[in-house]
């Protein structure tokens, strides 16, 4: 996928979206495969706000039960099902432990639990919860401090890599004909007698105002609804922030409720290292630059190291992110007491806002919001991503597609683990690096040795998948910024790597290194 030049962009569309985080992906890429003409545009790099700051979940939401959000929850499990089905190298299954310290919070556990797969159709199969003595649980978890554990359950949910289903979806859109442009934000909507007739965008790599024809205009901004006064009254922002920690778990993860207050956070394998989170906390800071507070850092390793048989400290923290994801307006104090669900706000001129969702929901959200601007466009149409294979699925049976794959890459050098990440990455595209590992063999080599991810992947992605700025290929194309402690020089020479892909000067690459050891990393 290349970034088109603005020459190629034409004068009039039927739907401008803008905003090129999930719900921006999946509306752009709905509306697209419907027939309709469609630019999508983002104003820095695609999923780089709450998009490719999530926990990694595709999930129902166990904690929702509490507050009896069971049209949600089914919503979501119905959309896990779908994702876990078409697309498993893009969501796969993650069975989660939840430890109880009493007898009467095994009874809420088990109740719960009955209820969640009961919503998802499971409950009568594999997929169902299951119960563990004490014993067996802690030897299941033996990271868990055990002291005073009465026994525990598991139960189904499905794991992403959130940046790439963001850059999947978008390939999708651009596949199907819609144009895709990172680094472009819209400047001016245009009206004529208060309806919507097109805008003025600014292509932030040419320095060059375009004016659009656009026939409707959807909002997927995420928190960035709030830069207005008026649309800012229609949600409220909430933070949350993760830790990058050394392995604990294996292939299965944890939910637990923190000691001080009752939040829930998750202990969860990813890249072979562990992700801590989250904290979910009111916001209303600057939703431009959002940091990782000391407070927030502290909170979540003595809530961790308090429920392991652990001692975390700053020193363990491999990397570190923060994110505002929009809930709908409510008069809970606490965010955690807030529906994730999604709102549609139109006023029958054209323009359309997406407000808040899960990652989870957000394809069957787009739908709808696709459904809505079809009737307002007099276009009768109906959705295709339910029924349309994922972008990079393999068109061969998945298993013997993996069976296969897995052994190409064990043949060409590549280890197991990065295998299994390799796959998970690109899917059907993964023939395409095997193809350049023949060509330069010592590229089936890790990045770095802790981390599962190789130099073919980098290289792959540095040439197909739109990478603008140094940040965009080491956070997002690949999670390198926030798996291990990098290092000026290396930073310096990931940039070179891209200086000859991206043509980049001595004083762009002193840019680029710059930018991004002021951002991610840390003292």
């Amino acid at each position: 996928m290349n970034r088109p030049s603005v020459a190629d962009i034409d004068q009039h569309y039927d739907l401008l979206v803008c905003g090129g985080g999930i719900y921006g992906a999946w509306t752009a890429y709905d509306a697209a495969l419907r027939g309709l003409k469609v630019l999508l545009i983002e104003q820095n790099d695609w999923g780089s706000g709450t998009s490719s700051a999530s926990s990694k979940l595709i999930h129902g939401g166990l904690r929702y039960i509490q507050t009896l959000d069971f049209a949600l929850i089914k919503k979501s499990l119905k959309e896990r099902q779908h994702l876990t089905h078409s697309a498993p190298y893009r969501v796969w299954p993650l069975r989660f432990g939840i430890p109880a310290q009493s007898y009467a919070g095994l009874l809420r556990l088990k109740t719960g639990l009955m209820i969640y797969d009961c919503l998802a159709g499971t409950l009568h199969s594999r997929q169902t919860h299951r119960y563990f003595n004490a014993q067996a649980f802690a030897a299941h978890f033996p990271c868990l401090d055990a002291l005073q554990l009465k026994g525990g359950y598991t139960y189904l949910d499905a794991q992403t890599d959130d940046a790439r289903l963001v850059l999947e979806v978008i390939d999708g859109a651009h596949t199907a004909s819609a144009s895709c442009l990172n680094y472009c934000r819209l400047q001016e909507t245009i009206k004529k007698n208060g309806i919507i007739t097109g805008a003025i965008v600014y292509d932030k790599i040419s320095h060059q105002a375009l004016t659009i024809r656009a026939s409707a205009i959807a909002k997927t901004t995420g928190r960035w609804i709030a830069d207005s006064s008026t649309e800012k009254q229609w949600g409220r922002l909430s933070k949350g922030i993760h830790l990058v920690l050394p392995k604990i778990l294996s292939n299965e993860a944890l939910l637990l409720t923190a000691r001080s207050d009752g939040r829930v956070f998750f202990i969860i394998p990813w890249y072979g290292l562990t992700l801590l989170g989250t904290t979910d906390s009111n916001y209303t800071g600057n939703i431009n630059n959002i940091e990782v507070e000391k407070q927030e850092i502290e909170y979540l390793l003595r809530e961790a190291n308090f429920a392991l048989n652990t001692q975390w400290t700053e020193n363990d923290i491999q990397g570190q992110f923060a994110g505002v994801r929009v809930l709908q307006c409510s008069t809970h104090r606490s965010p955690s007491s807030i529906s994730r669900d999604w709102e549609l706000k139109s006023f029958n001129n054209g323009l359309f806002y997406s407000i808040g969702g899960k990652l989870t929901s957000s394809r069957e959200d787009a739908a709808h919001m696709v459904d809505t601007i079809c009737q307002y466009l007099g276009k009768n149409s109906i959705c295709k991503t339910h029924t349309t294979a994922m972008p990079w699925l393999p068109e061969q049976d998945f298993p013997a597609w993996n069976q296969h794959s897995s052994e190409t890459a064990h043949a060409l050098g590549i280890d197991n683990e990065s295998t299994l990440w390799l796959l998970r990455r690109h899917g059907k595209r993964v023939s395409q690096i095997f193809s350049s590992i023949e060509q330069d063999p010592s590229s089936a080599q890790r990045i770095t040795p802790h981390v599962p991810l190789i130099v073919a992947d980098l290289l792959f992605c540095l040439k197909n998948e739109n990478v603008i700025h140094l940040e965009d290929l080491l956070r997002r194309r690949m999670p390198l910024l926030i798996l291990y402690k990098m290092t000026i020089p290396e930073l310096r020479h990931f940039a070179q790597l891209c200086s000859k892909e991206l043509n980049w000067d001595l004083s762009t690459i002193d840019k680029e290194v710059a930018s991004c050891a002021n951002t991610w990393l840390r003292a």
